[in-house]
């Protein structure tokens, strides 16, 4: 198989070009199967999971199967490239199309400063409102939802943070497009000295989240489906 896959931001700047042809590629490969293909042979691009790809317009899941001669766009998280200390401390939020790694997550925010992680996950249930769900499909209005997380994050520094007793080291990432039943749709990562801060600030991103974030979905049954409002 042959493929031509697009780098932008700091993948751009680590592949050292902004497209690459690849061929002998194994079929059949989904996106998914691509990204480890692709740290295998360019280890200096680093672990892709948290990358999104793009087919024409369009964001495709991980197990989108890719066909011989197409093009897939690769794009970093919102915050681009590496995830540093300071992003962390500041807030880092990633709308993802692909399935979320809830242990990458915890990874990501741990460090040896603090003593308490809190990870919370919302996965997809199979009863809702008395209707069996098949499945959820999340929409975001994405130009806004990164900096409406931002002033969340902001909210939750002040409320819940400062000094170094109450640093806060957190990390949001959110589905969109369709997420099966028992799979992560959110996942919340927060890290602090102590455990206090990072339940009360865990607690605080969700329900916030819920409340404010312009992120919709759609509960899907074997007969129908229904739009559930604003949030996860």
């Amino acid at each position: 198989m042959r493929l031509t896959v697009e780098f932008f931001a700091g993948l751009r700047e680590r592949a050292g070009c902004e497209e690459l042809a690849l061929e002998g590629l194994p079929e059949p490969l989904d996106v998914d199967a691509l990204k480890l293909e692709l740290e295998k042979r360019m280890p200096e691009l680093g672990a892709l999971v948290h990358v999104t790809g793009v087919i024409g317009t369009e964001y495709v899941p991980g197990d989108y199967a890719l066909t011989d001669g197409e093009r897939l766009a690769l794009l970093p998280p919102v915050s681009g490239g590496a995830v540093c200390d300071k992003e962390l401390s500041e807030g880092v939020f990633v709308l993802s199309a692909s399935a979320l790694d809830v242990e990458a997550a915890r990874e990501l925010v741990e460090h040896p400063s603090c003593g308490a992680v809190v990870v919370f996950a919302g996965n997809v249930r199979d009863q809702n409102r008395g209707e069996e769900v098949v499945r959820l499909e999340y929409e975001a209005l994405e130009r806004m939802a990164g900096p409406e997380m931002g002033r969340i994050f902001a909210d939750v520094r002040d409320e819940f943070g400062g000094g170094p007793e109450r640093a806060l080291r957190m990390y949001c990432e959110h589905r969109l497009g369709a997420v099966e039943v028992g799979e992560p749709s959110v996942v919340i990562a927060v890290a602090s000295p102590h455990r206090a801060a990072a339940f009360d600030a865990a607690r605080a991103l969700i329900d916030r989240l819920k409340e404010r974030l312009p992120v919709w979905k759609k509960e899907l049954y074997s007969d129908g489906h229904q739009w559930i409002g604003e949030g996860s």
